[in-house]
């Protein structure tokens, strides 16, 4: 009787030590949800889990389908940290965040600290056009407006801007880089003539249309700059081209997702993303910009000072999404009749 109740005792403290395994494991772990690039990814993640010991479990989807898939698990979220997508898009969804400031807020450049409450900028990226070096021959791109030559048609990559935020993010830069707004006709008639040189083709999303370009399969791509000049640091054939018409720069954020599981864990990610280690990493590793205050730029980064750079109306392009796409979408379809 006695050996049985050692025996149980044994297999009890067997169970209740693996339980508390299990707990310090579930503990020491962050769920990253995050549409940013590979090249992002595999820089910036591994850092934080050497700097914390904390263990990353990543989900990779687009921006618009990490959000549905935040609201759908609302209350009892998988995710614990939200890692790119563009402010704006965040903005219109606090609800879905835990209100928390960075400890390196004060260290970001001004214009670009805490937003809300619940969203830390981390880094920015810019509206681009990339070009296929090898084959774009004597036709010369210098902005939006080359786009239109014939000898491009069908030769364009472009990804769909209700489904892509980089590819809503061009065609808001493009609207106000040629039409001064977001609604005037002079902007959405160049979107109209844009759609007919694209001959029909839509990137399946915004992954495909720099690697389609840097692959050779089309000519040039409406794309962003930091997989656009992963390309140049690696020393494809491209050349990335910043649009003589004005260039948007927006700011990505990082968001605790509200009831976050791992809370501590997903402040501790806010914090290290805005460091100096993390920051210097956007600056000189990564294509990336970096917001941190006094870093220096790889040579590889065109310096901002050098490019036009035009502002976007944040606020207004939020409260008016599903009308820009909408619209696109009417402009699309009757442009292929």
């Amino acid at each position: 009787m006695k050996k049985i109740t050692h025996l149980l005792l044994a297999f009890t403290l067997l169970m209740v030590l693996a339980a508390c395994g299990s707990e310090e494991d579930n503990e020491n772990k962050l769920v990253i949800y995050s549409p940013n690039s590979e090249d992002i990814i595999n820089t910036i993640i591994p850092m934080f889990e050497q700097e914390t010991g904390i263990e990353v479990e990543l989900v990779s989807a687009g921006t618009g389908e990490l959000l549905k898939r935040i609201e759908t698990e609302a209350g009892n979220p998988n995710g614990d940290i939200m890692f790119g997508g563009s402010k704006a898009q965040m903005l219109g969804n606090g609800d879905l965040f835990e209100e928390y400031t960075s400890k390196n807020n004060d260290n970001m450049l001004e214009g670009h600290q805490n937003v809300g409450g619940f969203l830390t900028p981390y880094g920015a990226d810019g509206s681009v056009i990339l070009v296929n070096t090898d084959l774009i021959g004597d036709i010369e791109i210098n902005g939006y407006e080359d786009l239109l030559n014939p000898e491009l048609k069908g030769k364009i990559a472009a990804a769909d801007p209700a489904s892509s935020s980089s590819a809503f993010a061009q065609l808001t830069n493009m609207l106000l880089a040629m039409g001064g707004d977001y609604t005037s006709d002079e902007g959405w008639n160049y979107v109209e003539e844009l759609v007919k040189n694209l001959d029909g083709k839509v990137a399946s999303g915004s992954g495909n249309v720099h690697k389609g370009v840097a692959d050779g399969e089309y000519t040039v791509g409406l794309t962003y700059e930091d997989p656009a000049l992963s390309y140049v640091r690696d020393g494809a054939p491209v050349e990335v081209i910043y649009p003589e018409e004005g260039t948007v720069f927006l700011d990505a954020g990082v968001e605790i997702i509200k009831d976050a599981k791992h809370l501590d864990n997903a402040k501790a990610f806010a914090d290290f993303i805005t460091s100096e280690k993390a920051q210097n990493a956007f600056a000189q590793e990564l294509t990336i910009r970096s917001l941190g205050k006094d870093v220096e730029i790889a040579d590889y980064k065109k310096p901002l000072e050098e490019i036009n750079i035009i502002e976007e109306d944040e606020e207004y392009v939020e409260e008016h999404r599903s009308e820009i796409v909408d619209t696109y979408k009417d402009v699309f379809t009757g442009a292929q009749e």
